[in-house]
């Protein structure tokens, strides 16, 4: 499966837009990491554990978004965009979307 955040594949041609796909998930913080957090505020720097839990949202958002994708026969996601908004406090949803396409054979 290609993903790309641009509209189109170079060397490939769409053939058909079979629309819109999207994978999400909801991650909470955790109290642990938070005391890091907060250490980590008053000294600077990265807060590790965080970016990692990120790094993992975007990865599970996306393979949702694949997997949708895979389910349509899709051999593509072209325009694909990652969201990041709070859904309460202390979590937070990371969206991938993007639009599913066949590509000619070649």
């Amino acid at each position: 499966m290609l993903v790309t955040t641009i509209d189109r594949i170079p060397g490939h041609e769409i053939v058909e837009v079979l629309g819109l796909v999207q994978g999400n998930t909801i991650r909470a913080r955790h109290l642990g990491r938070d005391i890091m957090a907060g250490l980590r505020n008053i000294v600077g720097g990265e807060i590790k554990d965080y970016t990692q839990m990120l790094t993992e949202a975007r990865e599970l958002a996306i393979q949702r978004m694949v997997k949708e994708a895979e389910r349509l026969g899709a051999d593509a996601v072209v325009g694909v965009r990652l969201a990041t908004a709070q859904t309460m406090a202390g979590a937070a949803e990371v969206l991938a979307y993007g639009t599913a396409v066949k590509l000619k054979a070649s």
